[in-house]
């Protein structure tokens, strides 16, 4: 992907990370603590999850197109080289939401027992809350590296315009 409707489509793709990562991970941790949120969504924990990851190589693609785009800056390098450590988060999410529906939909009877069934909620639940932390931090480092790189000579701290300008366009 290059542009969608005349603009990079990266500037419009991030929006889907920057979102669903984090909710993603909101909700696999939810899901991992109680159970039952699990039980009652469904499979769409797992779906959020997909859909997710599945935003991350096509924001990175496009990201990669509009590397090759604007000027060499290492501001820019530095956006691209945290973009490329997000992928792995986000399967790790992905794999623990499928884990964790799988979990939630097994009763005692089908498996070991109650215990073993124990072991492995709490297994998937710090794993969870570490994988959902993880990714987290990564999506707002990257968000941050990004706005730094996209604005950091773009604008004045200073007014361009007028002190009586309100930027409303009616002046009188």
């Amino acid at each position: 992907m290059s542009l969608i409707n005349g603009l990079p489509a990266h500037v419009l793709l991030v929006h889907i990370v920057v979102v669903l990562v984090p909710l993603s991970a909101l909700v696999l941790v939810v899901c991992a603590i109680w159970p039952q949120a699990a039980r009652r969504l469904g499979p769409a924990l797992p779906i959020l999850a997909l859909v997710a990851l599945a935003s991350v190589p096509l924001t990175t693609e496009a990201g990669e197109w509009l590397e090759r785009h604007v000027d060499s800056d290492p501001l820019v390098r530095n956006h691209a080289e945290l973009g490329d450590g997000l992928l792995p988060w986000v399967v790790g999410l992905f794999v623990l939401a499928a884990g964790v529906w799988w979990l939630a939909r097994r009763t005692p009877a089908e498996g070991s027992g109650a215990r073993s069934g124990s072991v492995l909620r709490i297994v998937a639940a710090v794993l969870s809350v570490v994988v959902a932390a993880g990714a987290t931090v990564d999506v707002y480092r990257i968000g941050d590296s990004g706005a730094k790189a996209a604005w950091h000579d773009a604008y004045s701290k200073t007014p361009t315009k007028g002190d009586g300008d309100k930027g409303d366009g009616d002046e009188g």
